[in-house]
């Protein structure tokens, strides 16, 4: 082999010699950097489970809250249903629901839902009166409001049931036979509490019943659409 072969061949040989080496070096890097991303990657994964887990907790912590809420709602509910309820019943012993918290709302109620604006002809509170075709037969009227037009009666019960509202369809249908001076008038009956459940609510709208009670800090009528259709 001559000297300029050999010089060739040393130099090739030196060529890839620094060739592996610099591949070698760059394997090292790019494995190291390989390395490095899995790493990365491996604690971002955790970091994105960390993350998971405490929305996750969250969600639970928020879900409580709102079952508490709701329970508090349910509680506060509970409370002001128990609370009229018992004023109606102290009320009712002491013989006052009519008069002190009932009576007092149906002129507001007549201005605010029956467009009665004018002020009210006559108003009678526990009105004992005779039947005017049967002699010897009278009952007692909770409340009247007498407008111009239109007559309000008002039947009220500290603790309002089924029957009640079955007994005040029938005085409805009489109540022009103990007042034949108000035939001609628009009569509005209103059964009357401090609390009335749903079941009562909708036995009294189907006997074309308005329904009133309290509501806030005022009285107000609870089926008034269901009733007038308006």
């Amino acid at each position: 082999m001559s000297q300029e072969v050999k010089e060739k061949v040393s130099t090739l040989e030196k060529t890839l010699q620094d060739f592996i080496r610099h591949t070698d070096r760059s394997f090292i890097k790019v494995n190291n950097a390989i390395i490095d991303l899995r790493n990365e990657m491996g604690d971002f994964k955790e970091e994105m489970q960390d993350f998971k887990e405490e929305m996750q907790e969250f969600k639970e912590e928020m879900r409580e809250f709102k079952e508490e809420m709701k329970g508090f709602k349910e509680e506060t509910k509970g409370f002001k249903n128990e609370m009229a309820r018992k004023w109606g019943e102290l009320a009712n012993r002491l013989g006052t629901l009519a008069e002190d918290i009932v009576a007092p709302n149906l002129v507001p109620v007549a201005r605010k839902y029956f467009n009665c604006q004018d002020e009210p002809l006559d108003f009678m509170s526990r009105r004992i009166k005779a039947h005017s075709k049967e002699t010897g037969r009278n009952r007692e009227f909770d409340a009247i409001a007498v407008f111009e037009d239109t007559v309000l009666l008002s039947e009220t019960k500290a603790t309002p049931r089924s029957e009640y509202v079955k007994d005040f369809s029938q005085v409805i249908k009489e109540f022009f036979d103990y007042f034949p001076e108000f035939v001609g008038k628009r009569l509005i009956p209103i059964f009357a509490s401090l609390n009335i459940e749903e079941n009562i609510i909708k036995q009294a709208t189907k006997n074309r019943i308005y329904v009133m009670a309290l509501k806030g800090d005022t009285m107000e009528i609870l089926n008034y659409k269901e009733v007038s259709g308006k």
